[in-house]
């Protein structure tokens, strides 16, 4: 059973009341591996959603996102703050999988535009968190002499760069190979410097990833720790 098909099909099984369903993630984008699941979007009228849930169907893994049309915008109004929402990029770029009454339509429309739109700007307190943080990570890295310290501190500094240059390029955000995806198409071959400074650390070389970093940090202001305050939680 192709993709297509077992998503429809495990809709039909577990909710054969929806409203619509899209096929989203990797499979929908064209860029499915061995290991890849099927991630689902399903609409009803009411409960049990929202809730989501992991699955087996047939040969597939599936990821299922249940909603109403209610929870469906207060997921995505919660989820635009912070750069970042699944959600909403399964029902931009997902594939429409049925439609009974024009709700899928709908959202699938309002998805576009607000992608299209971008994300909502960083703040400068982000931007100052983000080269504090980076630049602690930074005092670690060429400060240690330790090899399993080295590995974790520069997957760290990997993962933080690559999202303030996402952050400062006023680009979406993304997690794990997602965010490798995301940078492929704002910040083209930033990645993969990325990839090869980490490379470099792993064999006790760490000044190609420190070099390509402060140059991600100098788009944002440079590193900053001196000066760097913020007010506690009563």
């Amino acid at each position: 059973m192709d993709a297509i098909e077992a998503a429809r099909a495990v809709v039909e099984e577990q909710h054969p009341e929806a409203r619509t369903a899209f096929l989203g993630g990797s499979v929908a984008a064209g860029r499915h591996t061995a290991t890849s699941d099927l991630d689902v979007v399903v609409l009803l009228h009411g409960a049990p959603a929202p809730y989501r849930e992991s699955l087996q169907y047939a040969d597939w893994p599936v990821e299922m996102f249940v909603h109403t049309e209610a929870t469906w915008h207060a997921y995505i109004e919660r989820e635009l703050p912070t750069r970042r929402s699944p959600l909403l990029w399964m029902c931009a770029s997902g594939l429409l999988l049925f439609d009974t009454d024009g709700l899928g339509a709908r959202l699938a429309a309002h998805a576009r535009k607000l992608t299209a739109a971008g994300p909502p700007p960083v703040s400068a307190e982000e931007i100052d968190d983000c080269r504090y943080a980076i630049t602690d990570l930074l005092d670690d890295l060429e400060g240690s002499d330790d090899p399993s310290e080295r590995l974790f501190i520069a997957n760290e500094l990997v993962r933080r760069t690559g999202e303030l240059g996402l952050a400062v390029a006023g680009s979406w955000g993304g997690g794990g190979k997602w965010l490798a995806r995301r940078l492929e198409t704002t910040e083209p071959g930033l990645s993969t410097r990325l990839h090869h400074g980490l490379r470099e650390v792993l064999d006790g070389r760490a000044d190609p990833l420190v070099t390509v970093v402060d140059e991600v940090l100098e788009r944002a202001g440079g590193r900053l720790w001196v000066g760097y305050k913020r007010a506690g939680t009563p």
